[in-house]
């Protein structure tokens, strides 16, 4: 587990600045993932709720 340093600024502690946790090609990948998934249980009610995450998701790749 990495740590998060405190970086001063005019005296004042800022956190560190954050990395991000997932790359382009990982939302492309998980976005391939969830349109099989959808099929899958495109007849059972969370599949709304899957089929809304696909959409944000290819705002983000």
């Amino acid at each position: 587990m990495q740590s998060q340093t405190i970086e001063p600024t005019n005296g004042h502690p800022e956190p560190a600045r954050s990395r991000a946790v997932f790359s382009q090609e990982d939302f492309s990948l998980i976005r391939t993932a969830i349109a099989h998934y959808l099929r899958e249980v495109q007849d059972q009610p969370d599949s709304v709720k899957y089929a809304n995450l696909y959409h944000r998701l290819g705002r983000v790749a």
